[in-house]
């Protein structure tokens, strides 16, 4: 695509790809667990929502969280703590599960029947950069109807497929999409 920025940031714009900024959204309306994973709450409140059905704990497996059965009794009974790396691995099963469940739930409330949900996408930050090269890239908002190929792979976990489907929604602001390939954020709300 002609428009990809190739080189940006290099003379001092800063911001982060746009479907970075749609998956960091999606993530805020997936609600996490918001007590850390250090606490003891935290890891409970995770490992139960990991281990409370068996089509849980297969998606756990799936996911990566692949201890005994008798390791993870001992985690919810408190009589063994997990390790670093295990604590990362529950916190990555937990958030792959989570966002597999919800993703059919959010396709349904960002597509609300057809009507889409709007989104507003705001520029770059170019307080950096020099006067004569700066662009003159302003504040939009779109109307995004069919979020099911963005879901899809936010859920998937697939960056590559979430740049494509979001680029290819981007395309639809006109001839200068290019300038909002990179964003200070993007927000939306359903």
């Amino acid at each position: 695509m002609p428009e990809r920025n190739i080189e940006f940031g290099k003379y001092g714009a800063h911001g982060i790809r746009g479907h970075e900024a749609v998956a960091r959204q999606l993530d805020a309306l997936a609600g996490y667990i918001t007590t850390p994973i250090t606490a003891r709450r935290g890891l409970q409140a995770r490992l139960h929502y990991l281990t409370r059905t068996a089509h849980a704990r297969e998606a756990a497996r799936a996911a990566g969280l692949t201890v005994t059965d008798r390791t993870l009794r001992a985690w919810q009974a408190g009589t063994r703590t997990p390790s670093r790396t295990n604590l990362a691995r529950i916190e990555q099963a937990y958030r792959t599960v989570r966002r597999v469940n919800v993703a059919r739930y959010l396709t349904a409330r960002l597509n609300k029947e057809g009507r889409g949900t709007r989104v507003e996408i705001h520029p770059v930050n170019q307080s950096r950069v020099d006067r004569p090269r700066q662009r003159a890239v302003e504040f939009r908002t779109m109307n995004v109807r069919n979020w099911d190929r963005i879901v899809d792979a936010w859920a998937a976990g697939d960056g590559q497929e979430l740049d494509n489907a979001w680029i290819d929604q981007v395309v639809d602001l006109g001839s200068q999409w290019g300038q909002y390939e990179y964003v200070t954020t993007i927000g939306f709300a359903a």
